[in-house]
């Protein structure tokens, strides 16, 4: 950390009203007792002087520490402290300002009080990262005042630290998932994986609700009951996510970019292909391919992904979804899953979409995610109050309308289509690809 040459003393904004105030005082004195005119420049030297005496009461500053994690994860809360050494003096209160990364907080600034503890002053910003990629901490400045709160003191530490902002892992980590790999029918834990598979695993005793076409009406012949098929779900299955990086994906969502929760949603979902025994890779994609990983086993090689993740750009321009997902289709050697992240907001984006996943689901089993557009349904659902937001619900309708069309359509080509709010999407992408696995259709 480097230390400002100087602690300047400047005035505090109690200070500069007060001079405010004196100035028509002034002017009132000279015009009725023009030989009392000395009094003014004497009383501005007096304000001076408690400006330059408060100052020097405050004390001397001895040393600043900022504490700041390496790493943080976007959409998470994060904690950035300083402690401050000021043994001398009587302060009345200390500030501190960071000069931080957009990406940290709004405006690139952060501002926020120190509470004396003994002879130690110490305080924290609460920041919240909206963005991936490397926040740079630029500096520190702290400003303290005297008892009389018209004089402070400055000083500005310059800072070399950088926060590496990773995508969010709080569903990997939160209580529910962690309750769905332990609990769920479909195994997902050291027991061998039972569901619609093709290699045949045991006989089980039927119940109401198994599909009859599972019932071994030979096996049932000989013991006088029904019995079923039970098949081991196929492991070692290849699963890609591909995300689209373009213009619409980068639009904010509750605060968040779209990318950055979709990348949320794909790495959870990785997380439970990689403890299920499955491989799984990431394709980002935008105007050309940008980010593209071999597939990866076990839960060990998770870091990779999460690694390669972060390297997703937020691109200003339109994904295209030809050039992509023909690459994408070139990468592969057998049938895979192919978790397909995207939006399409306008008629021509979504139809260069439905061509390629057209193509793409001829090989392969494609699962389309989009995030529900809670904006637009607002505002389709809003009764109107004049003709401006008649005509807001209108088009809002129209484009809902629009999206459900190329749902549809999607449907009708045989894709899997996973539509939530953003705060479901995670969840219900890894019922779909439970639901897909035990069906034995990828491999």
């Amino acid at each position: 950390m480097k230390l400002a040459p100087k602690a300047p003393i400047v005035p505090t904004t109690r200070a500069a009203l007060l001079a405010a105030l004196a100035a028509p005082l002034a002017l009132v004195l000279a015009a009725l007792a023009p030989a009392a005119w000395i009094i003014a420049p004497l009383l501005g030297l007096a304000l001076l002087a408690l400006v330059l005496l408060d100052a020097l009461l405050a004390g001397r500053l001895i040393d600043a520490r900022l504490i700041a994690p390496d790493d943080a994860e976007v959409g998470e809360p994060l904690q950035i402290a300083v402690l401050a050494d000021l043994p001398t003096g009587r302060p009345a209160a200390l500030e501190a300002a960071l000069a931080l990364d957009p990406r940290l907080a709004a405006g690139g600034t952060a501002r926020f009080p120190l509470r004396s503890h003994l002879d130690t002053w110490q305080g924290a910003a609460q920041l919240t990262p909206h963005r991936r990629g490397p926040a740079p901490i630029a500096g520190l400045t702290l400003r303290w005042t005297g008892p009389l709160g018209l004089g402070a003191r400055q000083r500005t530490f310059v800072q070399d630290r950088t926060v590496r902002i990773w995508p969010s892992l709080a569903l990997v980590r939160s209580t529910d998932l962690q309750l769905f790999l332990r609990e769920s029918e479909s195994g997902l834990i050291a027991r061998r994986m039972r569901g619609e598979g093709s290699q045949f695993e045991a006989l089980s005793e039927y119940q109401p609700g198994m599909d009859r076409r599972r019932i071994d009406w030979k096996a049932s012949a000989r013991h006088t009951h029904l019995y079923a098929r039970e098949y081991e779900a196929e492991r070692n299955n290849p699963i890609v996510f591909a995300l689209d990086c373009g213009r619409a994906m980068c639009e904010p969502v509750a605060g968040l970019p779209r990318i950055d929760r979709a990348v949320s949603a794909a790495l959870a979902a990785a997380w439970v292909a990689l403890k299920g025994g499955d491989r799984a890779a990431l394709f980002g994609f935008a105007a050309r391919p940008e980010v593209a990983t071999p597939f990866v086993t076990g839960t060990a090689a998770f870091a990779r992904l999460q690694r390669a993740a972060a390297m997703l750009d937020y691109s200003p321009a339109e994904p295209n979804f030809t050039l992509a997902l023909a690459t994408l289709a070139g990468r592969l050697q057998r049938r895979s899953l192919i978790v397909v992240f995207s939006e399409f907001p306008d008629p021509t984006s979504a139809e260069l979409l439905l061509d390629a996943v057209a193509r793409l689901a001829r090989r392969h089993v494609v699962l389309f995610v989009t995030m529900a557009d809670e904006e637009l349904a607002g505002l389709a659902d809003k009764a109107p109050a004049d003709m401006a937001r008649l005509a807001e619900a209108v088009a809002a309708d129209g484009l809902l309308r629009q999206r459900q069309l190329v749902i549809a359509r999607l449907h009708a080509l045989g894709v899997e289509v996973v539509e939530a709010p953003h705060g479901e999407i995670g969840m219900r992408l890894i019922d779909a690809y439970l639901a897909i696995k035990r069906k034995g259709t990828i491999g």
